[in-house]
């Protein structure tokens, strides 16, 4: 779904249909359903101090980190000197709850429905684009193992070129080419979960024999009390795995890792896993290799 986040107390004020009318320095083209999402940010002190504004707020409780309602974006409108004088003259309450100045847009509002049930989430800039986890799903189903190299060529299997030829893709690129190892489906799925307030986390693990090498990234999210494992690259384990503590979730990957990708071989000093943040796309595999390890080192023995 279609989400703009905005400031309180002009979400609320939206929700309660105290104002219809989102004011902003640029323009969009979109039009049609949008969800409003209250962001994080405190109330701007001279907000409180502004009483003739404030009286629009009152009483009303505030939504901080929400998604609160839905509208429908149908107007996206110049502010011209002649169209913030109509709205001072007919609609003040809507332009004491704006910015209202020439070269700035208004965008119409209509439809507004409160939520039930606010979703928490982080917000973005823009509008963005929220999905919940069964959604991703369904978006990662597009996308095939394998891997691009250098050239753009296709690659099913990692066989003996991957190491001099792979290049890791951009979200958009897994898209447009449908295929990606674990390494490129994982920021995929980061891409598809920002936004969430969910406590989003990308592990990578490898054996590290000095020979071949395997690895598996992953992606874990932290929702309701509960920890999970999100799997789309690796067949055998595709699916949301739900888990009641981190180091259960952690755990299991490490066990099927080594059952299933090591064959039992296991050496804990060669076996290490790292939280990794965002890596530039574009980057080699010894390049992704110096990220990971450059990540939080978590002791695998001692979980």
């Amino acid at each position: 779904m279609k989400v703009l986040s905005i400031k309180e107390p002009y979400a609320t004020l939206i929700k309660e249909k105290k104002k219809q009318i989102e004011t902003r320095s640029w323009k969009t083209d979109y039009r049609g359903e949008l969800y409003i999402h209250a962001s994080s940010t405190k109330i701007p002190r001279e907000f409180k101090e502004n009483k003739e504004f404030m009286k629009f707020v009152k009483n009303n409780s505030m939504n901080f980190g929400k998604i609160i309602c839905k509208c429908q974006l149908v107007d996206c409108i110049y502010m011209t000197k002649e169209y913030i004088e109509d709205i001072k003259k007919n609609h003040y309450q809507e332009y004491i709850c704006g910015d209202y100045k020439e070269g700035r847009y208004a965008w119409i509002l209509e439809d507004i429905v409160s939520l039930k049930e606010p979703i928490k989430a982080k917000g973005q800039l823009n509008i963005w684009n929220y999905y919940n986890e069964l959604e991703i799903m369904d978006f990662m189903n597009n996308i095939d193992y394998g891997w691009i190299d250098k050239d753009g060529n296709k690659h099913q299997q990692a066989d003996q070129t991957f190491s001099k030829h792979y290049i890791l893709q951009s979200p958009s690129e897994v898209i447009a080419n449908k295929i990606g190892v674990c390494w490129d489906q994982v920021e995929l799925e980061r891409y598809y979960f920002n936004g969430h307030d969910w406590n989003i986390k990308t592990y990578f693990i490898v054996y590290d024999d000095g020979l071949k090498c395997p690895t598996h990234t992953f992606l874990t999210y932290e929702k309701n009390g509960k920890y999970y494992w999100f799997e789309h690259s690796w067949e055998q384990f595709k699916g949301i795995h739900e888990y009641d503590t981190k180091k259960d979730l952690l755990l299991d990957v490490k066990d099927k890792f080594i059952q299933y990708e090591i064959n039992n071989q296991s050496d804990n000093q060669k076996l290490l896993l790292y939280e990794y943040q965002r890596p530039k796309y574009h980057i080699s595999v010894q390049d992704f290799f110096n990220h990971c390890h450059h990540g939080k080192y978590i002791d695998i023995a001692r979980l």
